[in-house]
């Protein structure tokens, strides 16, 4: 839980700098939410949510 709190915070950030830099049009923004949202309701949001934990399990390791 405090994982995906965490990484939703980080690309909340990430996505907020782009569209305040004009790299991203808010168009873009707003597909790519949606196509956050949908992939979190289809089969591949658990490998991506075992990925996403082991890449953060490795990080103190290295």
């Amino acid at each position: 839980m405090a994982v995906t709190i965490s990484l939703v915070a980080l690309f909340g950030l990430a996505l907020f700098f782009l569209l305040r830099s004009n790299s991203l049009s808010y168009g873009s923004a707003f597909t790519a939410a949606g196509f956050g949202f949908f992939l979190a309701s289809t089969g591949a949001a658990e490998p991506i949510n075992q990925l996403t934990a082991a890449i953060v399990q490795a990080i103190p390791a290295l």
